[in-house]
């Protein structure tokens, strides 16, 4: 389900100020404020909703970041806490734009008090030490052939990702300092009553860090979007749902920390002649009548591109199979292949010449006199 975008959350237009976005907030806390309404779960979430955009919208470089990504700037799927302390199933995880030099405006109160006792009850955890930002797990889906699986192939793919910011090589602004608000820890101890609680300090993101001169092309994020070019290598003997790692090649990672790894995820199409499963093949062989009662010899195509001979025996009936050991396809890191079956179906021959057909009632007489054709019902009769 898409997210509401923050500024309709808050009620204000894009380009509010700080002032009417503080007002706006305020006064959506006081209406959906839990303690206003005991029980409903509905105002309980738009409660969580409307902070979370706040401790987005109430900082300048975050606010910049979210006018220029929109909410995928703060999706990584790494849990744990995020912007301002928000934790939980919708925290903003490790791609988030946690970068010091904003303002930490709150204006205090229950609402803050609230929000931070809300986001430990929603599994944020206590912060231990500064948290890098390790940029987002991307992934790429690529369709292969059933032959480039038996071979394995290397191939170009291009995909746009969040790369480090060229001007500043990734590292957000020019100048880093220890924070003031958390001397480097990452984390503030906040009062509550008797209890003293951990928190994500709002000054730095828990980098333990501010950037005093932000770069103004990624506005201090330290990334910048960029289409990507990477040559992989897919493995001999995949299959299909197989899941490759490209380390170090997902998103870039906020001023300067590492970056989140590429996960290919490959597609084996459908083959018009080969059936797969595991490291077996299967092949639909259809037979005429006389090879099926004489046996014989024939010609299949294997997966590696040559031809196999195959012995039909005397008197094979659909749905028999013939394996060939060795002939299905490997598996990964493995030389080892699997057998290759053919399911056989015998063809009962539609159009007939009046010599076939007259070769053909002489065979069933012939088959008669001998006893070897006993119709439906004789077969019944000694059945009972």
């Amino acid at each position: 389900m898409a997210k509401q975008d923050y500024y309709e959350l808050l009620g204000v237009q894009k380009g509010a100020s700080d002032d009417e976005i503080k007002k706006a907030y305020r006064k959506m806390a006081m209406k959906y404020h839990p303690d206003r309404n005991q029980g409903d779960k509905t105002a309980e979430e738009k409660f969580k909703q409307i902070n979370e955009a706040y401790e987005v919208l109430k900082d300048p470089q975050k606010k910049a970041a979210y006018d220029q990504f929109g909410h995928s700037a703060f999706e990584n799927g790494m849990g744990g806490r995020g912007a301002g302390g928000f934790g939980g199933g919708q925290g903003f995880g490790g791609f988030d734009f946690n970068f010091g030099g904003g303002s930490a405006q709150g204006f205090g109160g229950f609402s803050d008090i609230f929000s931070d006792i809300f986001s430990d009850f929603m599994g944020g955890g206590s912060p231990r030490g500064p948290q890098a930002r390790k940029g987002q797990d991307l992934r790429y889906d690529i369709s292969i052939s059933l032959e480039e699986a038996f071979t394995g192939i290397t191939t170009e793919i291009s995909f746009r990702r969040n790369g480090k910011c060229k001007k500043c090589n990734g590292q957000g602004g020019e100048k880093r300092e220890v924070c003031p608000k958390c001397h480097g820890q990452g984390f503030i101890n906040a009062r509550q009553g008797f209890f003293v609680s951990q928190q994500v300090c709002p000054e730095c993101g828990g980098l333990g860090y501010i950037i005093t001169n932000p770069c103004r092309e990624c506005n201090g994020t330290g990334v910048g979007a960029e289409v990507k070019k990477l040559e992989i290598k897919i493995p001999a003997g995949v299959d299909n749902g197989t899941r490759l790692r490209v380390r170090g090649e997902g998103e870039a990672g906020l001023t300067g920390n590492e970056s989140g790894d590429l996960y290919v995820y490959v597609n084996v199409k459908p083959n018009k002649i080969f059936n797969r499963d595991g490291k077996n093949l299967y092949i639909n062989v259809p037979i005429s009548f006389g090879l099926a009662g004489l046996g014989g010899t024939i010609e299949v195509p294997t997966i590696d591109g040559t031809k196999a001979e195959v012995r039909v025996p005397k008197g094979i009936q659909t749905g028999e199979k013939l394996r060939l050991r060795g002939k299905g396809m490997t598996g990964i890191n493995s030389t080892v292949r699997g057998d290759m079956y053919l399911n056989i179906t015998v063809e009962t021959p539609t159009k007939l010449t009046a010599h076939q057909e007259e070769l053909l009632r002489e065979f069933e007489e012939d088959r008669r006199k001998n006893g070897d054709s006993k119709n439906f019902f004789d077969k019944i009769k000694e059945w009972l």
